[in-house]
């Protein structure tokens, strides 16, 4: 098999299981729409999730990925799988101590941490249950950065479906949480927060059979002078440094946003997890899988194999992320009255929802750019220039939020996001074709331009075959379901005859590589 076909494979593995993943993260939120809808009530949970959702990027998922994965193969490549595995005992033991101790200071400063995310709630009722929240969910930060060692350490070893998979447990516990609970004490908000850290001790166990088959320990090993464990920490600093800048971004959002009228977190928070669909199954999938790719390239110093697979993965990823983008905005009310319309959450929510939906999808093929981008900085072992990147996008997000929530609102700190995300992605591209001489640059535009012609007739289609009152009313679900399940399989036979007529190179290599599988 050819590296190609072995990143593509292993992006297709973990795509499959992050689909499914994502299908029961949908489950969840419309679970949450149903009993909390798009009030205050609701605005109190999610800026409590914003809490472990930004210790999650910061200490778990995205630190370990940059960090660990590339060291971790280093050491297995040169030394051998025993000082990988005395490696992986090492960071077991500093995970376990660090992050406990940001969780027990995490639970003791909640207030003030909720004072600062949300400094827009007066009513000291609200305050009160969102400070109870955040404490409920801050062991969460424990159990999944524990999970993020478990599928670094299995990435390293080439099993990515049951780490990619382990986030399904997390959801689907949470919905299991949320259901039972609330049925048993009337308290739906109480039971989501126990669910968040429930779901995330799952997202850790599932994983551990597999941890301990490919020879890993749970060892405890307080070596903390270890040469490997001081390089993760020399990498993990900035990368935990930009992860925290884009992480603002997020957070800046949601500090104007609670100056805004009740349910613009809801809002913004709806719409993002949607474009996080395409991001999480195709952006994240394709990061995971080619940093090994590339991290080997760069230890073995073949940069020319390193340039071709880099130029490979972020073709193919605008190849399936800029349909998507064109397919949300043109669907936008309709998938949104379907997942979310019920309960608590009527037409008006749907209405807010979509409208912010409309300036994040602008930003979903810079985000899956990036991720790419970045893994090809982080296999040459280079955290700082992503941060420095990362740094001016985020300055340039604050201004431009202060400046569109005025006249768009809610939708302006979407829309302010997507466009920082543009040059994050731009001036990233920029410095990496300059440090690899040559990325296949003009081949990457052309393409893109080519996808994006294509993506632009497919979502007139989309568009012009869902009009109607129907998506402005809530039930009649399989109704719906039909429809724009229809409607979205002839947008991709619409996108596909389209990218032939325009002599789109990728559909050609994802038939090859269809027609190799068989």
């Amino acid at each position: 098999m050819s590296k190609r076909e072995e990143i593509t494979r292993s992006a297709s593995v973990m795509s499959f299981a992050i689909l499914l993943s994502r299908v029961l993260g949908f489950i969840r939120d419309m679970v949450l729409a149903r009993y909390l809808g798009a009030t205050g009530l609701s605005d109190t949970f999610f800026v409590a999730f914003r809490v472990p959702n930004l210790l999650r990027e910061l200490f778990a998922e995205g630190s370990m990925s940059s960090a660990f994965v590339p060291v971790l193969t280093e050491v297995s490549a040169k030394k051998g799988d025993e000082e990988a595995r005395r490696l992986t005992s090492i960071t077991f033991t500093f995970i376990c101590v660090s992050a406990g101790i940001v969780v027990i200071l995490g639970i003791i400063f909640s207030p003030q941490i909720v004072r600062l995310i949300a400094p827009g709630f007066q009513s000291v009722e609200k305050l009160r249950i969102t400070v109870l929240l955040t404490r409920i969910m801050f062991p969460f930060l424990l159990f999944v950065s524990l999970a993020a060692l478990c599928m670094g350490a299995l990435n390293v070893k080439k099993v990515f479906f049951i780490p990619s998979l382990a986030s399904s447990w997390f959801n689907l516990t949470v919905i299991i949480c949320v259901v039972v609970l609330t049925a048993l004490t009337g308290k739906p908000i109480i039971a989501a927060a126990v669910g968040i850290t429930i779901g995330g001790f799952m997202q850790f166990a599932t994983q551990v059979p597999a941890f301990l088959k490919k020879g890993y320990r749970f060892n405890l090993n307080w070596n903390f002078s270890d040469s490997g464990l001081k390089k993760m920490g020399r990498l993990v600093l900035p990368t935990t440094i930009g992860l925290a800048v884009s992480q603002i971004n997020i957070f800046v959002s949601t500090i104007l946003a609670s100056y805004l009228r009740e349910g613009s977190i809801t809002y913004l928070y709806y719409s993002m997890r949607l474009i996080q669909f395409p991001v999480g199954i195709f952006g994240v999938a394709m990061g995971m899988a080619v940093l090994p790719a590339l991290s080997r390239h760069a230890a073995m110093k073949d940069m020319r194999s390193l340039r071709e697979d880099f130029s490979y993965a972020i073709r193919m990823l605008f190849f399936i992320t800029v349909p998507s983008m064109m397919g949300l905005i043109a669907l936008r009310e309709p998938i949104v009255n379907l997942l979310f319309q019920r309960g608590e959450f009527d037409y008006t929510a749907t209405q807010g929802t979509a409208f912010s939906l409309i300036f994040y999808s602008l930003g979903i093929w810079s985000i899956v750019g990036v991720r790419v981008v970045v893994s090809a900085f982080y296999s040459m072992q280079d955290t700082r220039t992503p941060v420095i990147v990362a740094a001016m996008a985020m300055l340039l997000n604050i201004l431009l939020s202060l400046v569109l929530m005025g006249p768009l609102n809610h939708g302006g700190l979407a829309l302010a996001n997507s466009i920082a995300s543009w040059a994050n992605f731009s001036v990233l591209f920029f410095v990496l074709r300059r440090r690899l001489v040559s990325v296949d640059g003009k081949r990457i535009i052309r393409g893109f331009l080519k996808i994006l012609a294509a993506s632009a007739v497919m979502a007139l289609i989309a568009w012009a075959l869902l009009r109607g009152h129907i998506w402005q009313e809530s039930g009649y679900l399989a109704k719906k379901s039909l429809y724009l399940g229809a409607t979205i399989l002839l947008s991709g036979v619409v996108y596909a005859g389209c990218c032939k007529i325009f002599g789109v190179e990728e559909l050609s290599e994802v038939l090859r590589l269809f027609k190799v599988q068989k």
